[in-house]
């Protein structure tokens, strides 16, 4: 009896460490780590905008744990997208993709230091928004929430985009129509 409980015990340790592994990020995605694997869900408030909108965005671990992915809808899908966020040994920076329900996508730079982040991406696709970049910053706070402000550049100037305070909602739902 003590052999199988033994050759039992040796089974599950394997399949701990296969799913702990199967759950990993490269080491240059590793601040990420934290926010893989959850739902989010935020208020997203803008300066011109009379009610809130609530984004929730799904974090993933994909490609082996090369790369991160998140989707996220507005509105229960009013709006969405898809990104995909890479380290790029020539830029030696992540770098990242987003696609958007609206037709146009994103592509840019972002650094992370000290639960910190900052973007700048290039617009391309957006027809008669005049917005060709986007830049922000972000916190992964200590209570688990993550806030973010975003700027868009417009007609040639810089305004003021979205702010978000997200925390974690494992029932909030990503939604496209």
């Amino acid at each position: 009896m003590l052999k199988k409980s033994i050759f039992v015990a040796a089974i599950l340790l394997a399949f701990t460490g296969v799913a702990t592994a199967q759950n990993e990020l490269s080491e240059r995605l590793k601040a990420l780590q934290p926010f893989v694997g959850k739902t989010w869900r935020g208020e997203l408030k803008s300066a011109n905008q009379e009610k809130p909108s609530y984004d929730v965005s799904r974090w993933e671990r994909t490609l082996n744990g090369q790369a991160v992915r998140i989707v996220h809808s507005v509105n229960n899908g009013e709006y969405g997208g898809e990104s995909m966020i890479i380290w790029d040994d020539q830029k030696k920076s992540l770098v990242y993709y987003y696609f958007t329900t609206a037709g146009f996508y994103t592509h840019g730079t972002m650094t992370l230091e000290n639960n910190k982040f900052t973007f700048h991406e290039y617009v391309t696709g957006y027809e008669g928004a005049s917005i060709t970049e986007a830049k922000g910053t972000g916190e992964f706070t200590a209570d688990g929430k993550l806030i973010n402000k975003s700027q868009y550049l417009k007609n040639g100037t810089w305004v003021d985009g979205h702010a978000a305070v997200y925390v974690e909602d494992p029932t909030a739902q990503v939604i496209f129509r």
